[in-house]
């Protein structure tokens, strides 16, 4: 989905939600995390993140801590 700007609008990779409007997607883009798998870029929403956020640090390398 694009917004006015062009740009497309973050879907959560986890979820599937999608911000509802322009000014909604440019607050994800502040709050959502981002990443990057297979050498695209996915997002993942504030409420997901804050879910599985065990699982998203047990992946982390161990340099990282």
């Amino acid at each position: 989905m694009s917004d006015a700007a062009g740009e497309e609008r973050p879907v959560c990779a986890t979820c599937g939600s999608t911000p509802a409007d322009p000014e909604a997607a440019a607050l994800a883009r502040l709050t959502w995390s981002r990443g990057t798998e297979n050498g695209r870029e996915v997002w993942t929403c504030a409420a997901c993140s804050r879910r599985h956020l065990r699982s998203i640090e047990g992946k982390l390398d161990p340099a990282w801590w």
